[in-house]
């Protein structure tokens, strides 16, 4: 890696480190922050549940006994629970609004180590249904159903007008995580107007902390929609966003966490200007966001099509979300895999395309987690050897030059003659045959394997739980020790898988400083030294940043270190210097007499130099012309 290379990657590194610091409140900042968000939210809390104590029970009896309205006798009557249950969800819903009230992804242990995953319950989630009749409007959550047709896995609740017509909810519970949902309307064709074809849904939710790590998993908790025309999009999760817009028309809304989802998919769509909202809770409280969609869908009051929807309540597994999509009745592409994010679009292909393929063989060998994390990173390795061989090879081949240039080029030592160095240089590596730029490879060959682990392991939902070695959870940090109050950058705790990344990356990265070094001619050797303090700067700005990430990702990024360093150091000790210097010393003869044009940055430092002997002579005419 020459000098430029270095200084590029120095100032890109100087950029990313100085903006997250001028950017970041300070702590003072985020405190008051943190205080004012904590009073305005329990506030507002306050007020709402005060304004429901106070309105609700009296506005419903005065419905009812309100006998002009439509619905006048479902606004009372006796809440009771209906329990709907297969192998894998349990869900109990409740006459009053019929709603589902509680939602149990079963045979996945919570964060307290309870074997069942409670997604919502009670007050948490609340789906409204809202219709526009000519004479009064209808809100689903206000009426009292009756339950007809129920069996363990399908029921029908009915909400009776008083001219004999109805509105019917119909669920049923397949054999994994979809419900299947329709709305029917019965004999209520003459209470809306010709034209009605459409309903409101407000469907909210309090997503639940299901992990131990809040910040890490808050950070994989966002409001995921999915566009008609394909795609899908998500709001900002690290911000409060209240009622924004979307455009597009949509086919599903899902309140995501890091490993579980509720989605809710139309059949006829979600039309256009949906109002999304999305509000972080505070660390503590016992939830991740509060999720809002306002979202209009297809109605037909004459009661010839019902409302067609699904509900998944599930894991966020991608092969799983694949298999979910087969099975749904829907009939569209709907992409639900798309909830298990795998990055950018390049290295979205490669967890795509190579690692999921090579997770879910691993997987299948049923080993530990961990075991598979090395294989995968053994794999990797084999794959990138030729080109970091290749790569290393170059590399040793300007280390056994060095003497040879520092010899040839030492007349070239004054600052300004540089740039004739340089020169000097290129053309003699262009003699013997070495390219100077591939000792940048293994970096290029290995970031963007990075990256892509970087965004599969953390949302790998086959990690959850996972024990290896002294790691408890692959999913989640791992800490060596714990306190009350959280440090700025820090957080509450120390993770020792992510110390042992950073000291790897040391490790790492004195190893390559020397091959660096050994390869360096004239004063890029004392350049280098400068460079020296961002490379070991950048573990550091690595623990704090990975401090809170799961461990299997720490894990992988100390493996694939300490296979990397075995890699560098079996290569150095296989690698014969005289024999390397004998080939190129002939390569060199065998060029002498063949002279070849200078090509790629010989040819560039070379066109360089010239522009700028031209500018010089130029400058010396002008002083001679003006001296006489």
């Amino acid at each position: 890696m020459n000098k430029n290379s270095i200084i590029g990657f120095a100032l890109i590194a100087a950029l990313l480190i100085g903006y997250s610091y001028f950017n970041k409140p300070s702590k003072e900042e985020q405190t008051v922050q943190m205080k004012q968000d904590s009073i305005a939210q329990v506030e507002k809390q306050k007020s709402e549940e005060a304004l429901k104590s106070q309105k609700q029970t009296p506005q419903l009896s005065q419905n009812a006994s309100d006998t002009t309205l439509l619905f006048h006798k479902a606004y009372s009557g006796q809440s009771k629970k209906i329990v709907l249950k297969n192998r894998k969800l349990a869900l109990t819903l409740d006459t009053h609004g019929g709603n589902i009230v509680d939602a149990k992804i079963l045979n996945f242990k919570d964060r307290n180590g309870k074997k069942d995953i409670t997604i919502f319950s009670g007050k948490d989630q609340q789906m409204k249904f809202m219709l526009s009749g000519k004479n009064e409007n209808v809100v689903t959550s206000d009426l009292f159903f009756t339950v007809t047709n129920k069996t363990d896995s399908t029921v029908t609740l009915t909400a009776k007008a008083s001219n004999g017509g109805s509105i019917n909810f119909n669920y049923k519970l397949n054999k994994d995580y979809l419900i299947e949902f329709s709305v029917l309307a019965q004999g209520l064709s003459g209470m809306f107007a010709p034209n009605y074809n459409n309903m409101d849904i407000e469907w909210t939710d309090h997503c639940r902390q299901q992990e131990k790590g809040f910040t890490f998993e808050n950070r994989y908790a966002s409001l995921t929609y999915k566009k008609k025309d394909g795609g899908t999009d998500y709001l900002n999760e690290g911000k409060d966003v209240v009622d924004e817009k979307v455009e597009d028309v949509l086919d599903w809304v899902a309140f995501k966490n890091q490993f579980f989802s509720a989605v809710l998919i139309s059949k006829n769509d979600f039309q256009a200007n949906s109002l999304m909202t999305s509000l972080p809770q505070k660390k503590g409280s016992g939830y991740l966001k509060q999720y809002g969609a306002k979202i209009k869908t297809f109605f037909d009051p004459n009661g010839k099509t019902p409302t067609v929807m699904e509900l998944y309540l599930g894991p966020n597994d991608f092969r799983l979300l694949q298999k979910v999509e087969k099975e749904s009745k829907i009939g569209k592409d709907l992409e639900l895999q798309r909830l298990v994010y795998l990055g950018w679009p390049l290295f979205r292909i490669i967890n795509r395309w190579f690692t999921l393929y090579v997770f879910d063989w691993l997987t299948g060998l049923n080993i530990n987690m961990g075991i598979v994390l090395i294989l995968i990173t053994l794999l990797l390795k084999l794959i990138t050897y030729p080109l970091v061989k290749k790569s290393y090879m170059s590399s040793a081949k300007m280390r056994v030059l060095k003497p040879t240039l520092d010899e040839a080029t030492k007349q070239y030592n004054k600052p300004e003659d540089q740039m004739q160095k340089q020169q000097a240089m290129m053309g003699l590596y262009s003699k013997y045959g070495v390219s100077p730029l591939s000792g940048c490879l293994p970096m290029l060959i290995q970031m963007p394997i990075w990256i892509a682990m970087f965004n599969f392991v953390p949302n790998a939902i086959q990690l959850r739980g996972e024990s290896f070695l002294w790691i408890k959870d692959l999913s989640t940090f791992d800490p060596i020790i714990t306190w009350n109050h959280s440090i700025w950058l820090i957080g509450d705790h120390l993770s020792l898988t992510c110390i042992l990344f950073c000291v790897a990356n040391v490790l790492y990265s004195v190893m390559s400083m020397r091959q660096q070094k050994d390869q360096m001619v004239g004063q890029q050797a004392e350049q280098m030294k400068m460079m020296q303090w961002m490379m070991y700067l950048m573990p550091v700005m690595f623990f704090f940043m990975f401090n809170d990430y799961s461990a299997g990702l720490n894990f992988y990024y100390f493996i694939s270190l300490f296979f990397s360093a075995a890699i560098m150091w079996i290569l150095r000790k296989t690698t014969n210097d005289e024999k390397l210097l004998s080939i190129l010393q002939e390569r060199y003869k065998d060029n002498k007499g063949n002279p070849k044009k200078a090509t790629g940055m010989a040819a560039r430092l070379e066109a360089l130099q010239k522009q700028q002997e031209e500018i010089k002579r130029r400058r010396e005419d002008s002083s001679k012309n003006k001296g006489i």
